[in-house]
């Protein structure tokens, strides 16, 4: 198996180096693994893709790249630059922290499995939440680490990896912020909201006197609704979510088409002044 691994936490971070080992398990001794990140952190840029400037590429040993872009940049760079032939997998992670809840909303590293998934790739993204129980691991990413593979397997197994919708599927697996051997099973999830967790805006007053902000996230233990992505990983539990770029509310289309479908309103007609004689 050929696999393209990429992230949003940048080429040095950690969680890559253990995207590499689930990669190279998957691959095996006839595979390939395919290395092409950011060469800074990119968290929280989305889907961004730099579409006004040019990217610099950067090989770093043989298979492997760093890219001054974002998830989504790197993906292309692999397939229209680097890569002679498409990848079988893309797998897009480890991300440090959890991409669950509202957070994939803004997650880069939701942004590079969607740009693979758009190019009509099998793609996955992977991340470990973190929280009190990791804490004090040696290795905070000991669950995804100890049980990535053996999940992705069962996803290649049994997901849905058809190409002929509108936008192709792809997956979002977050793993739960407890020791690996604390993991209580696997749990098929909708996309949660933490109730009350919302990302803002800090000012901030630098010494020349210059305003700038920080933006802040919110409570990562805040809960969300039963049966969520959220909540399954609070209770120990990996979350996998299928996912795809289709933003539509497909349950209000019916009800909205029979309340506005029709011909075009007509422009509301001035009236005129009244003349005032004088």
């Amino acid at each position: 198996m050929r696999i393209l691994i990429t992230n949003d936490d940048g080429i040095n971070a950690p969680g890559l180096e253990v995207l590499e080992q689930i990669a190279t398990e998957l691959a095996g001794p006839q595979g390939e693994v395919w290395t092409v990140a950011p060469a800074f952190e990119q968290s929280g840029v989305g889907h961004c893709i730099s579409y006004t400037h040019p990217t610099m590429i950067a090989e770093l040993a043989p298979r492997r790249y760093a890219a001054e872009g974002s998830p989504a940049d790197c993906v292309l760079a692999a397939l229209g630059v680097l890569m002679d032939t498409p990848p079988d997998l893309v797998l897009s992670g480890v991300n440090r922290g959890n991409n669950a809840g509202e957070n994939a909303m803004y997650s880069g590293t939701i942004g590079g499995a969607m740009e693979a998934a758009l190019q009509g790739l099998p793609a996955i993204a992977l991340s470990q939440y973190l929280g009190p129980q990791t804490a004090g691991l040696a290795d905070p990413f000991e669950g995804a680490r100890q049980h990535g593979a053996a999940i992705i397997r069962r996803l290649l197994d049994h997901g849905d990896w058809t190409s002929d919708a509108d936008f192709r599927l792809f997956y979002n697996i977050n793993f739960p912020p407890v020791p690996a051997d604390a993991v209580q099973g696997l749990r098929v999830v909708p996309q949660g909201q933490r109730q009350g967790s919302r990302f803002s805006a800090m000012p901030y007053d630098a010494p020349n006197g210059r305003r700038f902000m920080w933006i802040t996230g919110g409570s990562q233990q805040a809960p969300a609704r039963e049966g969520s992505d959220v909540a399954a990983n609070m209770a120990g539990h990996i979350s996998v979510t299928p996912m795809r770029a289709d933003l539509t509310c497909h349950a209000s289309l019916d009800r909205l088409a029979q309340a506005l479908d029709g011909p075009a309103p007509q422009a509301a007609q001035k009236v005129a002044a009244p003349k005032v004689a004088g």
